[in-house]
């Protein structure tokens, strides 16, 4: 639930476009040519994605909102168009007669069209899938991109990394390494994992899925460095910012489960390995944490360390093999419904975690700092810490 943002996307995978409507940034941001083009490229790659890529070339058409390059504090209206839509015109018309010929009668285990189809009365379950679809983020990597570059002039980077497809595991340390090193040995992996071996036995995993008509799944991190301690509350359930974290990342299609740090990992162990003990330098000044299990936040709230999550994908249920279903109007026995679809696309899904984490780390900066223009951001962010904390004064003894 953002707080000072607010989004809305809309359109269908194979509709004409689709859009996000972004309100609530400040006037004087600045996005450069091509920025938010970048995030959507990134989007659209990874091993393991299907024909679709292949016809997409993502790019932002700015409806609103922005004049010269810098955003007026009216709401971003952003339209990413579908090229796709030219094989699907007249089955996705806005407008004029129906055109039934791609209709879709057979749910698919593990999707949206069966839950959806019960929900609305369909009787076509496209009218449920052509939203239901992933396509959809597109527009959240747009918004997010927009969130992120306000993150990164009041000096809040970002990245992500594929830490498993299909049960292989990346056992690659971060310790040490900057933001940029992350990112560059991740955007130099076609799975965006940070070891060598592991981005060639992930590969491998994806291809023996391709062979055997499956899919597979796993899990994605994003990290963001540099926020400042304090955003988010404990006062109330719904200002933790770990819960505001965690549904983001739920919200993005195939994501079944979401962690702050080690909070999975935290249930099996007992207390005294479970949190981040202080540790105050004998030179003075602020105290340090020898780990970060807690992901950055305690208490919901940010406590200066790296802030960092993970989201589990499942696998996508859209199969070459495909399970068993039923025709959705005569009850019969059917295999379920086949689109096209990824056989992997763990690799998109961490891309668009940074877009989600993004959008909640920067609503909860504006919920903190207010202000209505870049400028008065700047200036408040640089009061936060006027009175100094009372370890500030502290001196070696």
């Amino acid at each position: 639930m953002l707080r000072r943002l607010r989004l809305l996307t809309a359109g269908e995978s194979h509709g004409p476009a689709i859009t996000a409507v972004l309100e609530g940034m400040p006037a004087g941001l600045e996005l450069p040519p091509g920025y938010v083009d970048e995030q959507l490229r990134r989007r659209q790659q990874g091993y393991g994605r299907g024909g679709r890529q292949r016809i997409e070339q993502d790019r932002v058409r700015w409806l609103g909102g922005l004049r010269f390059g810098r955003t007026l504090g009216s709401p971003l209206a952003m339209l990413i168009e579908n090229r796709d839509f030219a094989n699907w015109a007249e089955e996705m018309a806005p407008e004029g007669p129906e055109v039934r010929r791609r209709q879709v009668r057979v749910p698919r285990p593990g999707h949206a069209d069966y839950a959806g189809g019960l929900k609305y009365r369909a009787r076509d379950l496209r009218d449920v899938l052509e939203r239901a679809s992933a396509r959809e983020t597109a527009a959240r990597v747009a918004a997010g991109a927009v969130a992120r570059r306000l993150l990164e002039e009041l000096g809040i980077e970002l990245c992500s990394r594929v830490v498993a497809i299909g049960g292989v595991q990346d056992t690659s340390s971060v310790a040490g390494l900057s933001i940029a090193e992350i990112r560059e040995r991740t955007e130099a992996s076609s799975v965006r994992a940070l070891g060598a071996e592991a981005s060639a036995a992930m590969v491998a995993r994806i291809e023996r899925a391709q062979r055997e008509g499956d899919s597979v799944g796993g899990v994605f991190e994003v990290r963001a460095r540099g926020v400042v301690p304090g955003l988010g509350s404990h006062v109330q359930w719904d200002r933790r910012l770990d819960a505001l974290l965690v549904g983001a990342l739920c919200s993005i299609q195939a994501v079944k489960a979401a962690a702050v740090g080690e909070g999975i990992e935290l249930a099996a162990a007992p207390g005294s390995q479970a949190h981040d003990a202080f540790a105050l330098p004998a030179e003075g000044g602020p105290p340090r944490r020898t780990t970060n299990r807690a992901g950055g936040i305690e208490g919901g709230m940010t406590n200066g360390e790296d802030v960092v999550v993970r989201g589990w994908m499942k696998p996508l249920s859209t199969l070459p093999r495909p399970l068993p279903s039923f025709d959705w109007l005569r009850g019969e026995p059917a295999a379920a419904h086949r689109e096209r679809t990824d056989s992997c696309a763990v690799p998109a899904a961490a891309v668009v975690g940074e877009a989600m984490v993004a959008l909640v780390l920067a609503d909860a900066l504006l919920d903190k700092l207010g202000g209505d223009s870049m400028d008065e951001l700047r200036e408040r962010l640089a009061l936060l810490w006027r009175e100094p904390p009372p370890f500030a004064g502290r001196t070696a003894s």
